[in-house]
């Protein structure tokens, strides 16, 4: 089963066992503790989780933990896709000379007992992943299924970090450099996850998911330097 998630190699070592919420970390304990609740809550509550922070907190290694612990410990069968991949795929199965058909790709994405679905809203929106992303969350929902996400984009409507701009805060004030950065800021600080699946979508999120917010430094960078000094 866990060679069947689809996890890639450069995950295989994620588990919730060596997630770092100590020292530079803690700020991340909250976002660990909801992760082993949900696996020790899970089937009893279905209700999925929807994990949102900037890049670089572990979002994607505590996903991949919970799908792992999921599986060995109450043999949940559970999936891994990563967002732009998915849509790359789908899009491909319409070359005629592609062996992979659409309904191929998508079953197991429909029908899967969890779907971890990393990386929600990474590839710039158009009407075809729109209405692709709400196909694949709709269904989900329909049936009953748990769905496991990941995100860059601030929880936020359509157009909210552009209304916060558009307020001009004062220089000297708290959020003037955040809001008013040079734009080669961040992709997470630009956009909204209303503003890349629409707001009809972010709410049907709110219906399937808890939502876990993930704050800290650079999860990835801080390992690294405490792996290589």
């Amino acid at each position: 089963m866990i060679a069947a998630a689809r996890i890639p190699k450069r995950y295989e070592h994620c588990e919730l066992s060596n997630f770092k919420f100590e020292g530079p970390h803690l700020r991340l304990a909250d976002a660990r503790m909801a992760a082993c609740r949900f696996v020790e809550e899970y089937p009893v509550d279905k209700t999925g989780l929807l994990l949102i922070g900037n890049t670089g907190l572990g979002k994607t290694h505590l996903a991949i933990g919970i799908a792992k612990a999921l599986i060995r410990e109450k043999g949940i069968e559970c999936v891994f896709y990563d967002y732009a991949d998915l849509l790359k795929q789908i899009q491909d199965s319409y070359n005629p000379t592609v062996q992979a058909t659409e309904l191929g790709l998508l079953r197991p994405v429909f029908e899967t007992e969890v779907l971890v679905l990393d990386d929600l809203g990474s590839v710039r929106p158009t009407e075809w992943r729109w209405d692709t992303v709400r196909l694949i969350l709709n269904t989900r929902y329909n049936d009953g299924r748990t769905t496991i996400i990941t995100t860059n984009f601030p929880d936020d409507p359509p157009g909210a970090l552009a209304d916060k701009r558009k307020k001009k805060p004062a220089p000297n004030s708290q959020n003037y450099n955040e809001l008013n950065s040079e734009p080669d800021q961040p992709e997470w600080t630009k956009y909204t996850l209303g503003d890349r699946i629409t707001e009809t979508m972010r709410s049907r999120l709110h219906e399937m998911c808890r939502i876990v917010k993930m704050e800290g430094g650079d999860y990835r960078e801080n390992l690294r330097k405490a792996r290589f000094g």
